[in-house]
């Protein structure tokens, strides 16, 4: 916690004046402290309502995302299931980052850290967030009939499962007309976190959804909780030097898989250049079985 005096969620620390663009935290490369002005841009994604829309004659929902974390996280753990954090993951926490990064964002990656031990975990996470799900139905919906199944076709617009060897997560992702939807994932494993350094950093919500539920007093610059960045490229002041100079860099690039070459050429062609070719040739092989020219 940050403030001039002890605050509800923890032991307090002087600040004062404006906080620098982030702070090492602890000695460890892969972590920052957020400054006050990154922790505003974070609290205002949280708050902001982002409408779910509905398949036929379904209404729209409105989430704000910090609700519905704490109303999944609430369920999730009455259910017995710990939620060991919860992070914002991908364009969504590098705007929170870095406001100009030339990135954009739509989709709020929401990551839950959870056990996964079998499948029967698997399936009482979907049914946890499908009855989540009810408590944003406007006043007036009749509730008792619509089931599990019923929300899912109504208002998911991806469902993703998977388990082996190296991975173990599940995605739930809620539909939006344009693009911006909310996606729930729920982590106990995952080999690759990312792929390129611009894209890899992660945001602990946890003491700033704390502050909201203890705190009586409103944040401010001398009185804000602290709230950790994690870059999973392994140097969080390096990435963020990536972000902030449109620098394309990543770290064993034969280890991406799917989209990142789709990835690669978006950056491109939003003015990032690439700080290694070697690096981007490697992805290009591997992604396909000739190189491919991105520009």
């Amino acid at each position: 916690m940050r403030a001039t005096g002890t605050g509800a969620t923890g032991t307090a620390a002087a600040s004062s004046g404006k906080a620098p663009p982030t702070q090492p935290a602890d000695g460890d490369g892969r972590f920052s402290v957020l400054s006050w002005e990154q922790v505003q841009r974070l609290d205002h994604i949280l708050e902001e309502a982002v409408p779910i829309h509905g398949r036929g004659n379904f209404p729209t929902l409105s989430v704000r995302p910090r609700r519905i974390v704490q109303v999944v996280r609430s369920r999730l753990e009455k259910q017995g299931i710990a939620v060991h954090n919860v992070r914002l993951n991908g364009s969504a926490a590098s705007h929170v980052l870095h406001q100009d990064s030339g990135l954009g964002y739509k989709d709020l990656d929401l990551i839950f850290g959870v056990d996964l031990k079998s499948e029967d975990i698997f399936q009482l996470v979907k049914d946890v967030v499908m009855d989540c799900l009810l408590d944003f139905l406007p006043e007036g919906v009749n509730k008792d009939k619509i089931t599990p199944m019923t929300l899912k076709e109504a208002y998911v617009q991806k469902l993703v499962k998977v388990c082996n060897e190296t991975d173990r997560w599940s995605l739930i992702s809620l539909s939006n007309n344009s693009g911006k939807n909310v996606e729930l994932k729920f982590v106990d494993s995952l080999r690759r976190q990312f792929e390129f350094s611009v894209d890899s950093f992660q945001i602990i919500l946890d003491s700033l959804l704390l502050f909201g539920e203890c705190s009586e007093n409103p944040m401010s610059a001398n009185f804000h909780p602290t709230v950790t960045g994690e870059s999973m490229y392994g140097d969080f002041e390096e990435a963020i030097d990536h972000l902030r100079n449109r620098i394309i860099a990543t770290r064993n690039p034969e280890e991406i898989r799917g989209g990142g070459l789709l990835k690669y050429c978006n950056l491109l062609v939003r003015g990032f250049q690439a700080k290694s070719e070697v690096d981007m040739k490697a992805l290009q092989s591997h992604s396909y079985p000739t190189w491919l020219p991105c520009n």
